[in-house]
């Protein structure tokens, strides 16, 4: 059964360069009721300068950011795995590139769906490598002005490939108070079609209420613990906070209903006994 709200589990990095980590993240996802699960892809020495990479950063991998980043990243070999694993259990997995050769890597598993993630909405070189693709493609906007937005969205329509906005604040983790998300209503009315939501807070509350407001998807990072290791799982889901906001998104989407007034059968009962005129 398809649900009107589409459920991305961001395992992003968060496997912590362990490929059973990310096959038990991939299983949680699948019990919860997510619709697919994503991943992210660098090639590191593309996004990152020479001087970030040599930069001091003690992390279980080594002593400076490049062991730490070579540490997380996944390859070839981590991928094809993934790739039938998630076939096996019937769920889509997808990946947000953050450089060309990264988007051409992805090429090679005939992924269903494309990411862009906030930090490459203003690259259009990258838009326009992705955009030619013409899968359906989530753009995150956190950090993103509504210009920068609309040239984003120029590209994409003039290269008819079909997209979803996203709702974003960038903070790792965001202060409900940030989520600001009558955002989505505002982009939904400047650019038409679906908007969704990319949250990084603490709790699943402001996720439900995107919802409520019209959100067509919500994509949450998940953790097995958010004690552990990494920048991201802070602002990640449990398991059973996953299973809970899922159940209570499902809850809001039957609860909504059409929008039609009528009069239920068991009210025309109520309506018998209690109205005297």
């Amino acid at each position: 059964m398809e649900h009107p709200t589409f459920i991305i589990a961001e395992i992003g990095i968060n496997h912590n360069g362990s490929l059973e980590i990310a096959k038990e993240l991939i299983t949680i996802a699948k019990e919860a009721g997510c619709d697919a699960v994503k991943f992210q892809k660098r090639t590191i020495d593309e996004v990152y300068t020479q001087a970030e990479l040599d930069k001091p950063r003690e992390s279980p991998w080594g002593a400076t950011n490049r062991q730490q980043k070579e540490g997380l990243e996944f390859g070839k070999k981590e991928y094809d795995v993934i790739d039938e694993y998630c076939k096996k259990l019937g769920i889509e997995w997808f990946a947000s590139a953050w450089d060309i050769n990264s988007q051409k890597f992805l090429r090679q598993y005939n992924l269903r769906y494309n990411k862009i993630a906030s930090p490459l909405l203003t690259d259009l070189d990258f838009l326009q490598e992705v955009a030619g693709e013409q899968k359906y493609t989530f753009i995150a906007t956190g950090m993103s002005t509504m210009e920068e937005i609309n040239r984003a969205v120029g590209m994409f329509m003039s290269m008819d490939c079909p997209y979803e906005l996203m709702h974003c604040n960038s903070e790792y983790p965001m202060p409900d108070e940030k989520a600001n998300l009558r955002c989505i209503q505002t982009l939904r009315n400047t650019f038409g079609g679906k908007v969704g939501y990319s949250g990084h807070e603490v709790g699943i509350i402001t996720s439900v209420a995107a919802v409520v407001l019209g959100a067509t998807s919500i994509e949450r990072h998940i953790t097995l613990d958010r004690s552990m290791y990494g920048s991201d799982q802070a602002s990640s889901l449990e398991p059973q906070g996953l299973k809970k906001m899922i159940d209570y998104i499902r809850v809001v989407e039957t609860a909504l209903g059409d929008g039609i007034k009528r009069v239920t059968a068991e009210e025309e009962k109520c309506k018998a006994k209690l109205r005297r005129k």
